[in-house]
């Protein structure tokens, strides 16, 4: 494809599109089904944005969503989406399957992305994507929207500050008597939002190198309705997902475990979603004792305070949209890029070559 001014992201001037403006970004939306009238919400809500399109196959749904008073325009012609020069930016909400060849196409007519989790249907489309994104100097922007809550927004603070010391653990359960679905298993349908987080909190410094998985079908779904994954991290520590759609009640906690203190998460717990713990295990080194004492036990207990640390109220989809403007302004990496979409990839396809192998371990890409 020829690369004109439009398509490589930029205006005439060279200038990055969007970059350096104060005015409302034009924005379209693809996609009216289940998350798409979120989005919808929310780009109007935002004085970053004036949304422009909703685009959808089924033109009736997208007109309900926007209501009769509405001034966007509802087509199924995304061709004549992209060909609006008011269109700075797309949102994708389409099934997985179809994000490359929609979220390729905004690039490559020169608009910034927002696509819904997950990035892509496999690890090479997202990574295509990724490329295109790159070369053509445009924003593309995950919705990992779990990570712009307050709640994992401080604890992304405390542990990148070293509040919590060294990571030794991270174990969460997402759990709850789910809708089975039929074209993915229970990993791909709710891991990516622990991983997501996962991969968002951590220091740069410390990422997954592998990868282990178990899975159950007990009902004869055809697919894993009980998992479990285990990732071993570059520093020796390793990171639990349990996610369950047959449990009968509903778990959402995730606990950090450092060397200094220990932080629980328990996102249904609107009185106390935070909670750190100045309890845990020290090591006495050997050689900070005496020959004598060499014969005890080095392991000490600390028991101290609880800190349950106060959280702003605010919905994590207005802070996704200001954080996708805030990229495309000043031109740096949304806090989940692209690249942050394929660390998820990577850990799912290895999880689910794990499956096929019965826990086997597999090793992962380079990553980040």
């Amino acid at each position: 494809m020829k690369d004109t001014a439009k398509d490589t992201g930029r205006d005439a001037t060279g200038a990055r599109a969007g970059a350096g403006r104060t005015e409302p970004l034009g924005v379209a939306v693809v996609g009216a089904g289940y998350w798409g009238p979120n989005l919808v919400r929310n780009f109007q809500s935002s004085p970053e944005f004036r949304l422009r399109w909703l685009c959808d196959l089924n033109v009736d749904r997208a007109r309900e969503v926007l209501g009769g008073y509405s001034t966007v325009q509802a087509t199924d012609d995304y061709a004549a989406v992209l060909a609006d020069p008011e269109v700075e930016a797309v949102a994708v909400a389409t099934p997985a399957g179809t994000h490359l060849d929609v979220a390729l196409a905004a690039l490559r007519a020169g608009k910034h992305v927002l696509v819904e989790k997950p990035l892509a249907a496999t690890y090479e489309d997202g990574l295509r994507l990724v490329n295109e994104a790159e070369e053509r100097g445009l924003t593309l922007m995950c919705d990992h929207t779990y990570c712009y809550t307050p709640a994992v927004a401080r604890i992304r603070d405390m542990v990148r500050s070293g509040e919590l010391g060294d990571i030794q653990f991270v174990d969460s359960v997402r759990i709850n008597l789910g809708l089975v679905q039929k074209d993915i298993d229970v990993l791909w349908d709710l891991a990516p939002h622990d991983l997501s987080v996962l991969d968002f909190i951590l220091p740069d410094n410390v990422h997954p190198v592998a990868v282990a998985a178990h899975g159950a079908d007990p009902i004869g779904a055809g697919q894993s309705c009980v998992a479990y994954l285990t990732l071993q991290l570059n520093t020796g520590a390793i990171a639990h997902v349990h996610v369950n759609w047959l449990s009968p009640v509903k778990v959402r906690t995730t606990m950090v475990g450092g060397s200094k203190r220990t932080l629980v998460w328990d996102d249904l717990n609107p009185t106390q979603r935070v909670a750190v713990f100045d309890r845990g295990v020290d090591l006495t080194a050997p050689q900070e004792i005496g020959a004598d004492e060499r014969r005890d036990m080095l392991v000490s207990y600390r028991t101290g305070d609880m800190v349950a640390p106060a959280l702003g109220e605010k919905e994590a989809l207005r802070s996704m949209v200001e954080e996708f403007a805030a990229s495309i302004r000043t031109g740096r990496p949304p806090l989940t890029d692209g690249r942050a979409g394929l660390q998820v990839l990577d850990i799912l396809e290895a999880a689910s070559r794990s499956l096929e192998f019965k826990g086997a371990v597999v090793g992962l890409r380079t990553g980040r």
